[in-house]
């Protein structure tokens, strides 16, 4: 069976997952726009582990989900004992490019700001991404220029994880994927200003892409284009090849929240890589 086959059959164990999983607390929602979807949502473990943060930002092909959706990712993370913020933003087509990344900047920025009014340490995030999210987020984390234009210090980032980003904009990928690019530009732009690969700068930020080798949507080598251009400016990237044998790109990408690290590898290289992550000196 070939993978985009798989993927489409996968949607129904996700979504029947969706109706059974539960929930351990309520998150609290900040809105960060007017619009509908500029919105985050706040996880507060009830026994925290750690003072890592985690901000998530959602993946669902630039034109779909929301924080709220995506609840049982916070519910899992926060139950794990991890601080976390679940960033929403305005979607395609009807927002055009760069609207998404405007957002993610914004909410993170306002994240910030809404926890240090709590008195709390905000020295260690971690920031966080499955397929659209990770591209946003990719961009956050690395390009100079998107840092300088939204204003986001990313000095008190200490870790970036992707899971399934199209980080590339290569010439052979899968057509679903390229209509879905097609939908986030408007005419005409240069789709350069808004792919990981050709924006992506020198920091300090070390990052870690979760991929599957048999993801239907998204290719192994955008992950692999990543890990290159990281290593040419010397950026620290540890490419992770997916070995469970739910590997489907929604499974992993987000769908592993439903399940437990001592059954799911991707799952708890996730935590693991977290754990051991110590910020730059």
């Amino acid at each position: 069976m070939n993978d985009y086959l798989r993927e489409n059959l996968s949607y129904f164990g996700i979504y029947g997952r969706l109706l059974t999983y539960k929930k351990h607390m309520t998150p609290e929602r900040v809105e960060y726009g007017t619009d509908k979807e500029q919105y985050f949502l706040y996880y507060e473990p009830e026994h925290p582990v750690s003072d890592k943060i985690i901000y998530w930002v959602h993946g669902g092909g630039w034109n779909a989900g929301n924080p709220k959706f995506f609840d049982y990712v916070g519910q899992h993370v926060s139950n794990a004992g991890y601080r976390m913020i679940s960033g929403g933003y305005r979607l395609a087509p009807w927002n055009k490019y760069p609207v998404q990344l405007e957002d993610v900047c914004s909410c993170y920025n306002k994240a910030v700001t809404f926890l240090k009014d709590r008195n709390i340490d905000t020295s260690k995030i971690i920031v966080v991404g499955p397929s659209a999210g990770a591209h946003l987020t990719s961009l956050l984390c690395y390009s100079g220029k998107v840092q300088k234009k939204y204003h986001v210090d990313i000095s008190s980032i200490i870790g970036f994880i992707g899971f399934g980003g199209p980080y590339s904009f290569r010439s052979d990928l899968p057509k679903t994927l390229s209509l879905l690019i097609n939908q986030l530009f408007r005419k005409n732009y240069n789709r350069a200003h808004g792919e990981p690969v050709s924006m992506m700068t020198k920091n300090h930020i070390p990052s870690l892409l979760i991929q599957s080798r048999h993801d239907g949507l998204v290719p192994f080598e955008c992950a692999e284009d990543f890990a290159a251009r990281a290593a040419e400016l010397g950026n620290r990237c540890e490419l992770y090849s997916v070995e469970d044998k739910k590997n489907t790109h929604s499974w992993y990408t987000a769908g592993l929240f439903f399940e437990d690290r001592s059954v799911n590898k991707g799952l708890d290289k996730f935590f693991s890589w977290i754990e051991e992550l110590s910020p730059t000196p």
